[in-house]
């Protein structure tokens, strides 16, 4: 904190996923103690922070996404060794933290305010964006520098310091994009990074929110623990941007493509082994196109390559040892009345392999497609953080929306048709924050605003202008230079109409 390394009070190793015996680095584990005086050497840094003319932020924006960009390889391979992520969506995922810098870049011109007329002769009215101050910012380790950016980079251009906890799992990766920010030329302070778990985590946010030294806070993660840090903020009287799981939904319309729906549900229901946050979770199919569309994508799945990361594969390992212990849970979840179509499950090793592959000791699972599935089902209801995805079918689009709509989620959706009519219905009947039309669920670009409504967020939007109103308040001011008090809705002028005339 305030650019000085600080003694951990434990250590924990992060590894690599594809070989778990690798260590890709060791990382100090910070109390509560430290975490809240790391958002109070951030306070004192935001003050001086804030005075830099936000044009001259912007540059400094600029500069970082510049230094990403002639870093993209290494942090690219760096995130595929610490997290097992595809190297080309690695690739990818830095490539949305320069197109993130190159947005918020102009925002630093843009940041504007508004000239609004008074009811009153001699008098100007004005509203100005100002800084929030502190955000604390909680982020998982699925996208472990693209999701940061989303937070750190609109925060710090309004003006605000930041306290960013990565998730551990992701230190490497972290500390990598914290040198890159540090490089340009980020006052010491101003921006903070925290290694430390949950609960010592939850316990410095609390104090730090008691002392009045964080202002805002932004959390990337599960609904369950979303919901504990919406209840703290708001206990404090502060709004948390919270950006939580889903269980997306796929409508395949019986007009659909049923080949680029095919492709759009393996990469959403499989890529990153199904752990984005805007995975798919279910598919719900016309009945008159079910069998059909099940055996393409169960033959798609099947035939999906699977393994080392650094390889062209649809998907490598699972994140963490914790996640694999947590997506067995869920294939117990699988029902008598259940049908798995893709083959086999479980982990790949060599009793279980997939065709020639046999797991190589790392954290790598089968992909599992799971037909039959009714809307009372865990499988249905739940976030599965892996991959594995439900199969369902509706005759109506009206029942296709509620099937979709039910789970009580709301971050992405998708519906395959060729008609516009089912598009548009779809649309507004959705509870997601985020439609596609003949896409996947998966996919978002930097100036389109990213968030969820019910259990997957408060409303709360990243990327884009959106995000401009999670770390800038708005103040309005009123200049009177009439020389003498002029009373609001008292002394304002009257014009009398004859509002009896008639032609």
């Amino acid at each position: 904190m305030g650019g000085k390394d600080t003694a951990g009070e434990s250590v924990y190793e992060s590894t690599n996923p594809a070989r778990p015996g690798e260590v890709v680095a060791r990382v100090g584990l910070a109390d509560a103690a430290a975490f809240a005086a790391a958002c109070r050497t951030a306070k004192e840094a935001q003050r001086e922070w804030a005075k830099v003319p936000a044009p001259v932020r912007g540059r400094v924006i600029a500069s970082i996404g510049r230094l990403v960009e002639a870093n993209a390889e290494s942090l690219a391979r760096l995130v595929t060794r610490e997290i097992g992520k595809p190297y080309a969506e690695a690739l990818g995922e830095v490539r949305e933290i320069v197109d993130t810098c190159d947005f918020f870049l102009g925002e630093g011109r843009r940041l504007y305010g508004q000239t609004v007329p008074s009811e009153m002769p001699d008098k100007n009215l004005f509203t100005f964006r100002n800084p929030v101050g502190v955000a604390a910012v909680i982020t998982a380790g699925n996208f472990p520098v693209a999701v940061p950016s989303w937070y750190l980079v609109p925060a710090l251009l309004c003006g605000n310091a930041v306290v960013w906890k990565p998730a551990e799992y992701a230190a490497a990766s972290a500390e990598a994009m914290y040198r890159l920010f540090a490089a340009s030329g980020l006052p010491d302070g101003v921006l903070n990074v925290v290694f430390a778990d949950g609960a010592q985590t939850f316990a410095g946010l609390e104090l730090a929110l008691e002392e009045g030294s964080v202002h805002k806070v932004g959390f990337t993660g599960s609904s369950e623990v979303g919901r504990k840090v919406g209840e703290l903020a708001g206990r404090h009287l502060q709004s948390a941007c919270l950006e939580l799981g889903g269980k997306n939904p796929m409508v395949i319309m019986p007009d659909a493509e049923l080949d680029l729906a095919v492709e759009g549900a393996l990469f959403s229901g499989f890529g990153t082994a199904g752990q984005r946050c805007t995975s798919l979770g279910t598919v719900i199919v016309h009945e008159s196109v079910h069998d059909e569309f099940v055996e393409r994508f169960a033959r798609a799945a099947r035939e999906a390559r699977i393994g080392d990361p650094e390889q062209d594969v649809l998907a490598g390992p699972l994140l963490d040892q914790k996640f694999a212990d947590r997506y067995e849970e869920y294939l117990t979840w699988i029902q008598p009345h259940h049908q798995v179509v893709s083959g086999s499950t479980g982990k790949i090793t060599k009793d279980n392999p997939r065709g020639d592959f046999d797991g190589d000791g790392g954290l790598y699972y089968h992909p599992v497609i799971v037909d039959g599935v009714r809307p009372g089902d865990r499988l249905f209801l739940e976030e599965t953080f892996g991959p594995i995805v439900g199969v369902t079918t509706f005759t109506s689009l009206d029942e296709a929306v509620e099937l979709a709509n039910r789970p009580g989620y709301g971050l992405s959706s998708s519906i395959y048709t060729t008609d516009p009519k089912h598009a548009f219905r779809f649309r507004e009947g959705i509870s997601a924050g985020m439609v596609s039309v003949n896409n996947s669920t998966s996919g978002a670009e930097a100036h389109l605003p990213f968030g969820g409504n019910g259990k997957s967020g408060n409303g709360s939007r990243q990327s884009g202008v959106w995000v401009l109103d999670q770390f800038t308040r708005w103040q309005a001011m009123n200049w009177d230079f009439s020389g003498r008090l002029q009373k609001a809705q008292m002394d304002v002028a009257e014009i009398v109409p004859d509002l009896e005339f008639r032609l």
